[in-house]
């Protein structure tokens, strides 16, 4: 009976949320994630490790992050909650498997707003000296990223409608600037040879493309996508407007920086290529090329951008990883306290906490680039529950036919095991400081199950994910990409992905067991989700538009 009064308690915790989101609203929240810091600074660190290899490291990543994508779309339309991705993993599996999903997801989405706020200070290095030196904020830059910080907590303290209102002016704009960048450097000063010369198109090997996917700011780049689910508790109509959102968002930053990609690697001039792409270094990578070319006028218009993109993005990410904690709260695994929401219907305590939080990555990660590379593959993590919950969902008898996407039994075991190998595609050094921090999730998801006196069943359907955590962590230590090289490549993306696709059947058959061992929860979430989408208005916003 447990899970039933959880289930109570969140949907009376939600009924003060206001359903004041429609589906350009969202669009604008996915594309305004999705544009923010990452394309400023993604295809000069990508270009580093990878050279031109990064194209395609660009497309595995963008394939990967469409199939998640509808992943989550089809969890969206069955059970539309704020904080859905810590709770979906709660309905699906108990509390082990939410606590350790719901603490990865929340040390990879509240390092964003000082990440956003760390790239808005970088670039504008530009104009105001002594705020970035030795690649490295220094503490006036550090004072500025804060203040920064605290402008993304106001514009959501006063509520969801001013939040969307903001967020779609800014994010119009933000599309513009980067397309306008890809048409005038590939016109300019595009030099088709940089794809060929200078160690070929692979310099450093497939290896380094296929690391750079987490570790140079793509998944980063791309993850954003996820805060249209964070929010669709606050969304009309979330049937249909969520996975439109979500898919849309995804289908145009693909070619949105598969263009930003080529555009840099075109246009960087010979001069600083000759000790190949580790050697290319920019402090304002497009902004300092535009220059090059001669292109002042859009040199300075991307350094004015470079306030707006990353600020767009925090803004959004600050609103999504309140609802984040607001969802982990209602999971037990953070206080109670934490559901309280202030008289606009925000989670404004949330957003306090994560704000002090977000702080501490700004003193020992001072820069964008250190704290994409700890929380990159934290986030990759994240994606691998939606897959086994969404075929939880259906097996139960939790979504309806009109719920339901077609091919998912397809592309959720393949955005499983394509996240898995994204993760293991990461440098063993880079991963165990993330799976150590992941690992500290576990520790502290069994002190609160154990202080809670919560039910076993809370921990049995979360023992695949402890197994999965620890085999990825011996294999990649074993693995080609800095670890021992017992297994040689391609074997040991062979190995991972078998390894993956065993894990997958394994966390299926144990989200089945616990939904099925709780038929009265499961009624109890079917007929929320049925009268959520009998007061859905049919018509939808229009841009701009919160209505």
């Amino acid at each position: 009976m447990t899970e039933i009064r959880d289930a109570a308690t969140a949907t009376r915790v939600d009924s003060g949320l206001r359903k004041d989101l429609g589906f350009w609203s969202l669009l604008a929240a996915g594309l305004g994630s999705v544009i923010g810091s990452g394309w400023l600074f993604s295809s000069l660190y990508a270009a580093q490790d990878a050279g031109p290899a990064a194209m395609l490291a660009w497309v595995i990543g963008g394939a990967l992050m469409l199939c998640v994508a509808l992943v989550f779309a089809e969890l969206g339309m069955a059970k539309p909650e704020s904080g859905g991705l810590v709770r979906y993993p709660m309905y699906s599996h108990g509390g082990l498997a939410a606590g350790i999903v719901g603490w990865a997801n929340w040390i990879s989405y509240v390092g964003n707003p000082p990440t956003e706020a760390a790239g808005v200070v970088q670039y504008a290095a530009a104009y105001l000296p002594g705020v970035y030196e030795g690649e490295q904020l220094t503490g006036l830059g550090v004072a500025l990223a804060v203040v920064l910080m605290a402008a993304f907590v106001a514009l959501n303290w006063f509520g969801v409608r001013l939040f969307a209102r903001s967020n779609t002016t800014i994010t119009a704009i933000k599309i513009l600037i980067p397309v306008t960048t890809i048409v005038l450097l590939v016109a300019s000063g595009f030099d088709s040879s940089n794809l060929t010369d200078h160690g070929g198109f692979a310099p450093y090997g497939w290896s380094a493309a296929l690391g750079s996917i987490a570790t140079a700011g793509m998944v980063f780049a791309y993850t954003g996508f996820r805060n249209v689910v964070e929010l669709s508790g606050e969304a009309r109509d979330p049937r249909r407007t969520v996975p439109r959102a979500l898919i849309i968002t995804i289908l145009v930053t693909i070619v949105l920086y598969l263009g930003l990609q080529l555009a840099f690697l075109g246009a960087v001039p010979a001069s600083s290529l000759l000790g190949g792409w580790h050697g290319v270094n920019f402090d304002s990578p497009f902004a300092d090329l535009a220059m090059v070319l001669g292109l002042t006028w859009l040199s300075w218009t991307l350094i004015a951008d470079s306030m707006l993109s990353p600020s767009g993005s925090g803004i959004v990410f600050t609103a999504a990883n309140a609802r984040n904690v607001f969802g982990l709260a209602k999971n037990g695994f953070f206080p109670s306290w934490l559901t309280g929401l202030n008289a606009r219907g925000v989670p404004a305590r949330a957003l306090a906490v994560n704000f002090l939080i977000g702080l501490a990555y700004l003193l020992p990660l001072p820069s964008w680039h250190s704290i994409i590379s700890v929380t990159g593959s934290i986030a990759a993590f994240t994606f691998q529950i939606g897959s086994v919950s969404l075929i939880a969902f259906r097996r139960s008898g939790l979504t309806r036919r009109d719920t339901r996407l077609r091919g998912m039994t397809v592309v959720a075991p393949v955005a499983f095991v394509v996240s898995s190998l994204v993760i293991f595609w990461v440098s063993w050094p880079k991963l165990r400081i993330a799976m150590a921090i992941t690992v500290i999730g576990v520790i502290v998801y069994i002190v609160v199950w154990l202080r809670s006196g919560r039910p076993a069943g809370q921990l049995s359907g979360g023992w695949w994910l402890v197994v999965y955590l620890a085999g990825i962590t011996v294999l990649s230590a074993l693995g080609s990409f800095d670890g021992a090289g017992v297994l040689p490549a391609p074997w040991d993306s062979v190995v991972v992905a078998v390894f993956a696709l065993a894990i997958y059947a394994w966390g299926v058959r144990s989200g089945v067991a616990h939904m099925l061992a709780r038929p009265e929860m499961v009624r109890e979430l079917r007929a929320e989700a049925d009268q959520d989408r009998g007061d859905a208005p049919e018509e939808a916003d229009v841009p701009g538009s919160v209505r």
